[in-house]
């Protein structure tokens, strides 16, 4: 029976609204750069302070239907460096090459948080939509700057770039859970790692995949059942775990930052995995 339900499931989440079914695309994780010794501590909560680990700087290529997507941007800016220690850095832009594409090539953008090192880059793409929860934008072009302590991790030049996209007209507003952007690519609200994190459901010929992003920092956060470390509300992230994997099965959630995944998946070039 309850592989009955599952199958049913899988039957819903794979056509649209007109039993038409949804595009299926594939998925790459590409990786830009390494931060070295990295507290796990900072990234699963209740871990061993003494625990390090190089985590992986990622961007996601959804590919399909006639677009090539994005979910995240990465950072590039010189500020970052001085106060990060950064090895093996390749311009998120320049990951494209081992794909044949160029940053003009890239159609959407899905900016799952505003956090610097996956919200920095999303002007390196010229011809995209930038599509982000609408919550998100209001509180961090508005009430975080009310106090010091409501917008930590946000970059104030990042979101002065937020702001010109849109003034261009290049920014899709997000407005809530669920909302299906483009056909087989759906947001939904995360687990309060910002003040309205999203994470992106994608159609694949082997179901749903769910790009979690700072959602879920590594597989051991979805393994132990433990919450991310940097988050608004403990309980809010695992529930928003426990929808990821009512959305797709456990190897198709794939974590923000764990090196595992450039590991667990097929190397399509150095630095780039095919997940699906």
């Amino acid at each position: 029976m309850r592989l009955l339900r599952f199958a049913l499931l899988i039957a819903i989440l794979t056509v649209d609204a007109h039993g038409q079914p949804k595009p299926q695309y594939e998925v790459y994780a590409l990786r830009y750069a390494t931060l070295p010794n990295f507290p796990v501590a900072e990234l699963v909560a209740g871990a061993d302070p003494a625990r390090k680990l190089d985590i992986a700087m990622l961007i996601w290529l959804i590919r399909g239907n006639g677009r090539n997507i994005l979910v995240d941007s990465g950072f590039y800016h010189d500020r970052f460096f001085k106060d990060w220690q950064v090895k093996d850095f390749t311009k998120p832009s320049d990951t494209l090459k081992a794909l044949d594409l160029r940053p003009e090539d890239i159609t959407d953008v899905v900016i799952t948080h505003m956090h610097w090192d996956h919200a920095d880059g999303m002007d390196l793409f010229p011809n995209a939509r930038v599509w982000i929860q609408k919550d998100e934008v209001e509180y961090y072009t508005g009430e975080a700057w009310q106090s010091k302590d409501t917008h930590g991790g946000i970059d104030p030049e990042d979101v002065m770039t937020l702001v010109k996209l849109n003034t261009e007209s290049r920014v899709g507003l997000v407005d809530g859970d669920a909302r299906e952007i483009i056909p087989g690519i759906t947001c939904y609200i995360g687990g309060k790692h910002t003040y309205q994190s999203q994470y992106v459901g994608v159609s694949t010929k082997a179901g749903i995949l769910v790009l979690a992003s700072d959602n879920l920092y590594l597989y051991e956060n979805l393994e132990k059942h433990v919450p991310i470390a940097a988050t608004l509300d403990a309980a809010s992230n695992l529930r928003a775990q426990e929808r990821m994997k009512q959305l797709a099965s456990s190897k198709l959630v794939i974590p923000g930052h764990d090196p595992a995944v450039m590991t667990r998946f097929p190397v399509v070039q150095p630095g780039v995995v095919k997940i699906q």
